[in-house]
């Protein structure tokens, strides 16, 4: 799983605690593993902070405010997005209005998009039944 850093750490404690509404309707929606994904809110990786982390998939979850369209933070968020991918995190950026808007059709989107990514078998698993590889 990626780390942060000390101070990225510090930053996600205090940013818990500060979730916004559209956030706060997300993480209740994503934490209950109703969606068979396991997701981490506010969890630092290098010197960020990610909104919402699901580590199997490899899935950063975004929510944006109009803050995010506006001065260098497009520029910035570019920036968060190609560190993140150099490792193996895929952004999905999703728009605060859309959460308060639509809320279920975000969920679905999210758990559309973690279940792509995520591996159809987990090595701690152990391996698959000979049923499940087509072996009889």
């Amino acid at each position: 799983m990626l780390k942060g850093s000390g101070k990225a750490y510090r930053r996600a404690r205090e940013l818990r605690r500060e979730l916004t509404l559209p956030e706060v309707l997300l993480w209740q929606r994503l934490r209950g593993r109703a969606i068979d994904q396991h997701w981490r809110k506010q969890h630092p990786a290098g010197p960020y902070s990610l909104d919402f982390y699901c580590d199997v998939a490899k899935l950063c979850i975004e929510v944006d405010g109009e803050a995010h369209e506006r001065g260098d933070r497009p520029d910035r968020d570019a920036k968060r997005d190609a560190w993140l991918a150099v490792h193996g995190i895929t952004t999905l950026r999703i728009p605060a209005a859309e959460v308060l808007g639509n809320l279920e059709g975000v969920v679905r989107l999210v758990t559309e998009h973690a279940r792509k990514r995520a591996p159809l078998h987990r090595p701690s698993d152990g391996p698959p039944p000979p049923a499940e590889l087509g072996e009889d």
